[in-house]
């Protein structure tokens, strides 16, 4: 790949790359780059939103640079004040060393295991002496912090800011200076952390590091950023029946977004499914590709081939599935079911998809926000064309 392929290769999909001119200075160097991305174990599971930032973790792979994959196992206890309008509560050790093995496990499914290093921010911020966070917080002002913008309302609200949440972005910062990094990856919410770290690096006589920022991948309801507690995620550890079929899920539209910034596919490839999408291809068939692509890469192609016939059968044809896990329920209300399981973010969008004909029992259309389910009874509920729960209502004593 000659060098203007790279620096495109490397800027596909970004939103921003700061500064532009000292990527292409370090590449023209021709020795390989120390890139780095964090990720706090918060949570046990990985998503296809993380894999946002492991697939350009992969490019820079690919093209022969050094990279990290840093857990912040010390970071991770400070909690991440990031978008938050309320300070984050702190998680003990044992839920982080838990959550951290899980990352270290999943993060091979994209990223090659024989040339990743993956280190632990505690390595260094443990070992820090007060005289040296004392030094560290000396490199940055009050006022500089409140220009965050979560700090920012927070502040302006009256809303109580701890100083711990302060030494947040220090601490990742000061990572940066630890691994001497040339690039560091984050999402477009962590732009103010990353800065941190080119800032401290030039306090501690070092060359500023590369920030580039990935957008967030919207979930599968298009709208929000991929989360768990919406209900919108796709997990790298689900089945592939389910990731299969929650990638089907998706909008047409949205379908181009995930396969620039999920698909390892060339550019020029996906410019070419793009015409023939113009040109009358069905886009369902387009989308199959892209389904079989990441499942494939956290399965495998067997697997892919098999979810895909399970899609056809079920969904193509109207087949309801039967082999769902079942969950138990103790409200009658299908508004509240919605909710529960998943299949709503909130009982005002129950009623909205029951208003627009989109929910199904048992594949029967239902009207009715008011619905009501019967004490002993199992049902299929449904909302849209490829997304089901099996809910049993117990009945009571």
């Amino acid at each position: 790949m000659n060098f203007e392929d790279q620096i495109a290769e490397l800027e596909r999909g970004a939103s921003e790359v700061l500064t532009g001119p000292d990527l292409k200075k370090k590449l023209q160097r021709g020795v390989p780059l120390r890139v780095k991305a964090g990720f706090d174990p918060t949570a046990p599971d990985l998503h296809l939103g993380h894999t946002v930032l492991l697939n350009k973790m992969r490019q820079f792979q690919e093209l022969g640079h050094e990279v990290t994959f840093l857990i912040g196992d010390f970071t991770g206890l400070i909690g991440d004040p990031t978008g938050r309008n309320a300070t984050r509560p702190a998680l003990t050790p044992e839920e982080v060393q838990a959550n951290a093995r899980t990352y270290e496990a999943q993060v091979f499914k994209v990223l090659d295991a024989k040339r990743t290093r993956i280190d632990f921010n505690s390595r260094w911020l443990s070992t820090l002496a007060a005289s040296d966070v004392v030094k560290l917080a000396a490199h940055y002002t009050v006022a500089r912090m409140l220009e965050r913008d979560d700090f920012s309302r927070r502040y302006k609200a009256g809303q109580p800011i701890s100083i711990h949440e302060f030494l947040y972005p220090l601490a990742q910062g000061y990572d940066s200076v630890a691994m001497r990094a040339d690039v560091e990856l984050g999402g477009t919410d962590q732009k103010f952390n990353l800065l941190v770290g080119r800032t401290l690096q030039e306090a501690y006589g070092q060359e500023p590091q590369v920030v580039l920022t990935m957008p967030l991948l919207e979930g599968t309801d298009g709208v929000n950023k991929m989360s768990k507690s919406l209900g919108n995620y796709i997990g790298i550890a689900d089945e592939p029946d389910s990731m299969f079929g929650r990638l089907m899920s998706i909008s047409d539209t949205l379908m181009w977004r995930y396969f620039e910034l999920l698909s390892f596919r060339p550019l020029t490839d996906i410019a070419a499914l793009k015409r023939a999408a113009t040109e009358g291809r069905n886009p369902r068939d387009i989308k199959f590709e892209l389904a079989r692509e990441i499942v494939t890469r956290f399965h495998d192609a067997a697997a892919a081939e098999r979810a895909q016939g399970t899609f056809v059968e079920r969904y193509a044809q109207k087949v309801l599935p039967q082999d769902l896990p079942l969950t138990l329920s103790t409200t009658p209300s299908l508004t509240a079911n919605l909710v529960n399981t998943g299949l709503a973010s909130s009982g005002s969008e129950a009623r909205r998809k029951i208003a627009e004909g989109a929910v199904r029992i048992d594949g029967e259309k239902v009207v009715d926000p008011a619905t009501q389910l019967i004490p002993g009874n199992e049902y299929i509920l449904q909302v849209g064309p490829r997304r089901f729960v099996r809910v049993k209502l117990e009945q009571k004593p």
